[in-house]
Formats: C-alpha cells, sequence, structure tokens
C-alpha cells in the first residue's frame, strides 16, 4: 500500500482571472485577500515572473507560491522585423505547441495581433492559418501572456509599447468564446494591463450565438471577416463561414449594442479578378449602404512563394482604389488598410509558423525564452 501524499499540480496564476486569484490566495494560501491586490499588480502590471522579484509579499507567501503556482509565459523561439517596422514573434506554449502574434508599429504605438487558437478550423481559402487545421484552444494566460511578451519585447528594444489589441491571429475567437472573454475581463483591469474595451477588436467570421454573448458583455467591439457581397461568393471563398447565411449574420449584427461612436467593422480582403470589380463594389454597398458600419478593404497577401503557389493574386492599385471611391461616393466610411509585414509573413492571412530555412537571414532565433523583468520592463508606469 502506498501512503504518499498525492502531488498537487501547479496553478498558473496568468490563467487565473481576478476573482479565480482571490480564491486560490485566501482559500488555498491561507492569505489575507490585500495580498491578492499586490499579487495581481506583479503578474500583469509589472511582468513580473519570479516569485523571488515580488519584494512587498512575505517570505513565507513566496515560498508556498513557488510551491504550489507557475508563471507559465510564452517562451520565444523565433522573432523576425520587417522593413516596414513590423514586429513577428513566434511562441512557444507550456506543453510544446507554437503560435504566432504580430507587433504592428502605429506612430507612437504598437498594435499587437493575438491569436486565440492552435491552428484554425475554418479553412478560409485565402488564408494560410487555415491550412494547418486545429489543434486546441489557447488558455486565458496563453492568449495575454502574448501581450507581456510583445510589450517585453519592445522595452527591450526601446520601441514604444503597445496601445490596441486585436483579437485577428491565430484562430477564430469566437470558437474559444469562454477564454476569450476572460481574457477580455483581465484586460480592463486597472492594476493589470488596463486596456479599455475601445481598445481591444474581435475579428470573427461571425457566429451570431456567440456575437450576442460578446454585445452582451461589452467587453469589445466587432470586426467581421465579410470579404464577399454575396451569399454565394462568400460559400466559395469561406465554405465554413458562410454556413451561417449573410442574412442571418447581418440581422444578428444589426442588433449588437454599440455605443454612440461606435460601428461595426466589415473586413473584405481584395482577390485579384474574384471580388475587387466594381460589380462588386455595388453589391456591397447593396449588403451595407443602410448599416452602421464602416468597410476595410485589404489587399489580398501572396504566401512566400518557398510555400507553394498562391491560391489567388493581389488585386492591382487602380482597382483597389476604384472599389473604395464608389464605397466612399454612397456614404459609407471606407478605408484601405495598409499591408505591413509582407516581408516576413506577418500581413492578414499570411500566419503559418514559419520557423525554418525559409524564413531568410532577417530571422532572430531565441532558443531559451526571454528572461522576466523585475520592474517596469513592460514600458507601464
Amino acid at each position: 500500500m502506498n501512503d504518499a501524499a498525492p502531488t498537487l499540480s501547479k496553478v498558473d496564476l496568468l490563467n487565473l482571472t481576478r476573482s479565480e486569484l482571490e480564491a486560490f490566495v485566501v482559500e488555498d494560501l491561507r492569505q489575507p485577500r490585500f495580498r491578492t491586490d499586490q499579487l495581481w499588480h506583479w503578474l500583469w502590471h509589472r511582468g513580473v515572473r519570479d516569485f523571488a522579484a515580488m519584494t512587498n509579499l512575505s517570505k513565507d507567501l513566496k515560498a508556498r507560491l513557488a510551491e504550489r503556482a507557475v508563471i507559465d509565459v510564452p517562451g520565444v523561439d523565433v522573432a523576425r522585423t520587417s522593413r516596414d517596422g513590423t514586429i513577428k514573434l513566434l511562441l512557444r506554449l507550456a506543453d510544446g505547441e507554437r503560435i504566432e502574434t504580430v507587433l504592428i508599429p502605429m506612430g507612437a504605438h504598437y498594435t499587437q495581433c493575438l491569436s486565440t487558437q492552435v491552428g484554425c478550423a475554418m479553412a478560409c481559402s485565402f488564408c494560410s492559418t487555415g491550412e494547418l487545421g486545429f489543434t486546441r484552444n489557447m488558455s486565458m494566460g496563453e492568449i495575454l501572456g502574448q501581450v507581456l511578451v510583445g510589450r517585453e519585447h519592445l522595452a527591450k528594444a526601446g520601441l514604444p509599447t503597445v496601445r490596441n489589441l486585436v483579437f485577428m491571429g491565430m484562430g477564430e475567437p469566437l470558437m474559444n468564446l469562454s477564454e476569450l472573454l476572460r481574457s477580455l475581463e483581465t484586460l480592463g483591469s486597472s492594476e493589470g494591463l488596463s486596456f479599455a474595451s475601445r481598445r481591444s477588436t474581435v475579428s470573427s467570421v461571425g457566429i451570431p450565438a456567440a456575437l450576442k454573448i460578446l454585445g452582451d458583455s461589452g467587453l469589445a467591439v466587432p470586426a467581421i471577416s465579410l470579404h464577399a457581397p454575396t451569399q454565394e461568393l462568400r460559400e466559395q471563398l469561406m465554405p465554413k463561414a458562410a454556413r451561417v447565411p449573410l442574412s442571418e449574420l447581418l440581422d444578428a449584427l444589426d442588433r449588437y449594442p454599440l455605443k454612440s461612436r461606435e460601428r461595426v467593422t466589415y473586413e473584405y480582403i481584395m482577390l485579384g479578378g474574384v471580388n475587387d470589380s466594381l460589380v462588386h463594389a455595388k453589391q456591397l454597398v447593396k449588403l451595407l449602404g443602410q448599416r452602421r458600419c464602416k468597410v476595410n478593404l485589404i489587399g489580398y497577401n501572396p504566401p512566400p512563394p518557398e510555400t507553394g503557389p498562391a491560391p489567388y493574386r493581389a488585386p492591382e492599385p487602380a482597382d483597389v482604389l476604384a472599389f473604395e471611391e464608389y464605397l466612399r461616393s454612397k456614404r459609407i466610411t471606407t478605408f484601405i488598410r495598409r499591408s505591413m509585414g509582407q516581408d516576413i509573413a506577418a500581413a492578414c492571412g499570411q500566419l503559418k509558423l514559419l520557423a525554418g530555412p525559409e524564413l531568410g537571414p532577417a530571422e532572430e532565433r531565441m532558443e531559451e525564452s526571454m528572461e522576466g523583468p523585475e520592474k517596469g520592463a513592460l514600458g507601464v508606469a
């Protein structure tokens, strides 16, 4: 008979919401509640990964945390910087799975593109991530760990910090709804990462039931991956997403609760000779003309040639401009979104876990995960 006590698995503190962390501190560690605030500040505001560096915690609490908990921040396998300043990080999760996150320079700050799944199940015909298939959902700690790593990387390089977040990386966020909502709730903590809801955008192909829950939460504004002005064309380009009829999707978005200055964003990837003509522009006006929205036009970004032939071609610049001009003439707010990071396969639709020789001379390999800062290394006070 084995009388040995069972080994307790360690708790990843980054995967606990504020209320869950309080329960762990008070009920499991038998510590006063104020220790939760201190610990939360070290984890999310300071980005510290070593309990020993948490100077205002008691010696006993540090010892108990080391025994019972871990801080699992993704490791950086590869960091690449584009000619335009975009940074792509290939991250390694605790179980060895890998994902990508992208840091996009926007003047005096960066926007970070976050992944929510390892791979993607949607298999959109123009997206490299869809070719990977779906492996698993990411946890809140893994999703927000990207922000910690991104801020640390920028701080070490002496660059401005992350100000806006777009859940637009690998995966379909609304198919990982529970962890997405936990992440959005944690982002808003004033003693943590402190991102206002208006600075977080959730990009989705559109899942009506999940959009209802996201809207009721008030935690983020949606950006819908539309990419076609008709149901028939959407079925060709996005067969899985198009299982939800456009009429049903648009009805759900018409009901989405928006604040006074908010609008639903519709993302429209322009594929040369496929969906970029004035005929398509007129169809899009018919679809969206009376709706409270804005349209982002995005030129198709072919995958690196080393990975095989591209299924589509980029649109002609003149066609993009004509498309934009027509939408604007019909009073639809329209922007042409500049593709950033194309030379390092970091642009929209290009994320594909490239880590081998195909990266070329611009790559910077990280054999070990970056060491954590003690104070202030995340670019926050």
